[in-house]
């Protein structure tokens, strides 16, 4: 099975190279770019709508796969919850290319997502409990769909709110689609592997594009597909199973995400603003403000995301876990040290 996966990852990346040239050449001559501003980083138009390649990439990958046979072991029972899953990962990308074609409300793009997410739950993409430490799992019953919701439009948000420095948001989503698929493998959840193979796939080939100095960006379309595709193989890879263990593997693999939103959202809010009006109060604007360059501010959160997610891979029990968890830390450490060396 592992052979199909490894299919799906080089067909997106394949297909994200490929059509990244003539994406940036399209969103050039309509106009479709994001314009430098007071809180935005870059100083020239770039193109906005790469998520058009990250999506393409992904779902090319994954209609090969299956075409290939790559599906054929997975039971009826699960068939249903692989296309809410399918399903709501398009829809996401359709809002998120929709606002960065027409500008929408964030009030409309938040009632769009959760129509979306709360039919992909009536499909079978729910959190069905939770775990709590001293006490074990918590059947939520009713509170399943606006948990399970909350999950999905959250993840989504999250992706897009930390692309706001190049490379970030392609990369933060590369690495944990990478810790998903090791761990969904390790765990026997193939379906839920094969979807983290093609995402991984198409997140790092387009930071080809993507990393400092960036020559195209993903857009909304891109971070919500990304973000709601991440969340959503956490549900059916991880939270599915009874494990306790893992229960918790998906919310540690994306805590970086996770972690930001919330304390932007707690700033916001603690000085009386909107949780939904842009700012500076992420963690990378922290960083670039204290005289970090763009790209070591990227790349320490890169190894933030790889510390949880090296963590997540050492409490599945997975042989060796904990020694990627030890090389994480160190590597971390080491870049930690080179940005305080910057800060001095």
């Amino acid at each position: 099975m592992q052979l199909y996966h490894l299919i799906a990852f080089l067909i997106s990346v394949t297909v994200v190279l490929w059509t990244i040239p003539d994406v940036k050449t399209v969103g050039l001559k309509l106009g479709i770019v994001d314009r430098p501003n007071a809180r935005k980083i870059h100083q020239s138009p770039v193109v906005r709508v790469g998520g058009v390649s990250i999506f393409a990439g992904t779902m090319i990958a994954l209609l090969i796969v299956w075409r290939l046979g790559g599906f054929e072991s997975i039971a009826l029972s699960e068939q249903e919850i692989l296309g809410g899953m399918i399903l709501g990962s398009v829809g996401f990308f359709c809002i998120g290319f929709a606002d960065d074609l027409l500008s929408l409300s964030s009030g409309s793009r938040l009632l769009m997502q959760i129509v979306v997410a709360t039919i992909s739950w009536f499909m079978g993409v729910q959190i069905d409990f939770l775990s709590v430490p001293f006490i074990g799992l918590i059947h939520l019953g009713w509170l399943s769909w606006p948990i399970s919701v909350l999950w999905l439009v959250g993840m989504a948000n999250a992706i897009n709110w930390i692309d706001g420095v190049d490379g970030l948001a392609a990369g933060v989503s590369g690495i944990a689609a990478v810790v998903m698929l090791i761990v969904t493998l390790f765990m026997d959840q193939a379906a839920a592997a094969l979807i983290a193979a093609a995402l991984a796939g198409a997140a790092l080939g387009f930071l080809r594009y993507n990393f400092n100095p960036a020559q195209i960006f993903m857009g909304d379309g891109g971070a919500y597909f990304m973000g709601f595709t991440l969340a959503g193989v956490g549900i059916i890879g991880l939270v599915k199973t009874t494990a306790m263990t893992a229960v918790l593997l998906p919310y540690l693999i994306l805590a970086v995400p996770i972690l930001d939103m919330s304390a932007v959202i707690l700033s916001r809010i603690s000085k009386g603003k909107s949780p939904f009006v842009a700012d500076k109060s992420h963690l990378h604007h922290w960083l670039l403000k204290a005289g970090i360059s763009q790209r070591l501010t990227v790349l320490f959160i890169y190894a933030l995301t790889l510390w949880v997610g090296s963590l997540a891979m050492g409490f599945s029990n997975m042989p060796s876990g904990w020694g990627y968890a030890i090389a994480a830390t160190c590597l971390l450490g080491y870049i930690a040290w080179q940005v305080y060396r910057k800060k001095q």
